[in-house]
């Protein structure tokens, strides 16, 4: 509100004086009747003068009390907006009837600054929960602003860069010596060494936005202990089998040795001993047989080449694998058109093994194999089914020389496996849910 006054300029009044300035003119006209009335009764001028101050009196004291009554609860409103912005959420103002309006308005800041404590507890929260798993994280976790000075760290960060907090924020990308690590492909493995050591490192680097201000975030996790203890289990793995392969040729040769051995330190031969030097060099020669072969088939798991890729139509591919099979008829369920990027001839040797395997499990049962191709996603999924006994145990399936079958040589599968994961693709080999049987599962990308 703006009384005007004479010449150019206005005063601008407060609310409450407003409010005091209204409830005055308000009751103005009446005061004047008032007045009137009392001057113009004939009494004597002492009652004249005690009524004015009286009825002056009233409509003064009751304008200020209507702007106290007004004035209070929007005092105690800023207080409690105050509060509110301050993030103090214990001030609450008194309610007493919820039909009144001011006591519904003051219910309802209430219950915000209820939510809002609540809302601010759970955030708190998850702040020291956010923070309790960043430091007690074995990944580096570093943040970067616009300016490619370093906002966060956590302790294994720090333990990378080999210094305290203190002294790294604040500091540049490239003062820090990860200037690359902001730059090129956000997902990558790379080789890099730091103060605290050298290493092959997983980085991960995403954005967002703080204060409104964009930001960084850099993860680098070490790979070098991870890879350390596959390789040592892999080490594990194969001198296992290694182990048990050549025991399993050494202790009959070197069984047939000492018994050939003592059979010529005798002073007398029998006359059959030409027979038993035959026989037992024979069983040696055969045990060195198949440990030589044995040593060809690792030495082929061991020495993969990598695929030379070509397009290969699908449909052709999968009929002449079939007509290599002569034990038993296999179905073929025509699937889609498809051309894939691979090498045509470690493909082929994958299909034949598995359609190897399941005619082998077929044959068992004297049940059927199918193979059909389907369409899944940006792959192309080939399946071979067999109605065999099914899988007994899925743990071994691919750990190479493991074998159920007579004969075996225990690499098939691993050698599938690893020329699959050579195209980008997947070999899973599971049983059948309502049948009997296992299901070959080859994924391979599909352009």
């Amino acid at each position: 509100m703006r009384l005007k006054l004479r010449g150019p300029k206005a005063i601008k009044l407060t609310h409450d004086r407003q409010i005091l300035l209204l409830t005055l003119l308000s009751g103005f006209p009446a005061v004047v009747t008032a007045l009137v009335f009392i001057w113009a009764w004939h009494v004597a001028l002492v009652i004249q003068c005690a009524l004015t101050l009286l009825v002056v009196g009233f409509w003064i004291t009751l304008a200020l009390f209507v702007r106290v009554r007004l004035v209070r609860p929007l005092q105690t409103l800023s207080n409690l907006v105050l509060a509110l912005r301050e993030e103090d959420f214990s001030i609450r103002a008194r309610t007493f009837r919820l039909n009144d309006p001011l006591d519904a308005v003051f219910f309802e800041l209430n219950a915000l600054s209820d939510t809002l404590r609540e809302q601010r507890l759970g955030a708190l929260e998850a702040t020291a929960l956010l923070r309790t798993v960043m430091e007690e994280i074995s990944i580096a976790v570093l943040t970067f602003d616009e300016e490619q000075r370093l906002r966060l760290v956590n302790r294994a960060g720090e333990r990378l860069l080999a210094r305290a907090s203190e002294r790294l924020l604040g500091h540049t990308a490239s003062e820090l010596g990860l200037s690359d690590c902001l730059e090129g492909e956000a997902v990558r493995t790379l080789q890099k060494t730091f103060p605290s050591g050298m290493g092959r490192w997983e980085m991960r680097r995403s954005s967002f936005r703080q204060h409104g201000r964009p930001h960084q975030l850099l993860v680098l996790a070490d790979l070098s202990q991870a890879l350390r203890e596959e390789e040592r289990l892999a080490w594990q793995r194969l001198l296992r089998v290694l182990g048990h392969e050549l025991n399993n040729s050494l202790a009959p040769i070197k069984s047939l040795s000492s018994s050939l051995a003592q059979l010529l330190a005798r002073p007398h031969l029998p006359d059959d001993w030409q027979d038993d030097m035959k026989q037992g060099l024979a069983v040696i020669s055969g045990r060195a047989a198949a440990l030589g072969r044995f040593m060809q088939d690792y030495s082929r798991l061991a020495r993969l080449p990598q695929p030379k890729l070509r397009p290969i139509q699908i449909t052709p591919l999968i009929h002449r694998v079939v007509g290599l099979e002569t034990r038993l008829k296999v179905t073929i369920v025509p699937g889609p058109d498809a051309t894939l990027q691979a090498d045509p001839d470690q493909l082929e040797q994958l299909l034949i093994n598995l359609v190897r395997n399941a005619v082998d499990a077929a044959l068992e049962t004297k049940g059927n194999v199918q193979m059909s191709w389907l369409k899944s996603g940006n792959c192309l999924e080939i399946l071979t089914e067999d109605e065999g006994p099914g899988l007994p145990n899925t743990a071994n399936l691919f750990v190479p020389f493991f074998t159920t079958k007579p004969g075996g040589s225990g690499i098939g599968l691993a050698l599938g496996r690893q020329i699959a994961e050579a195209h980008g693709g997947s070999l899973v080999l599971e049983n059948k849910v309502k049948a009997p049987g296992c299901i070959a599962r080859l994924r391979l990308p599909f352009p």
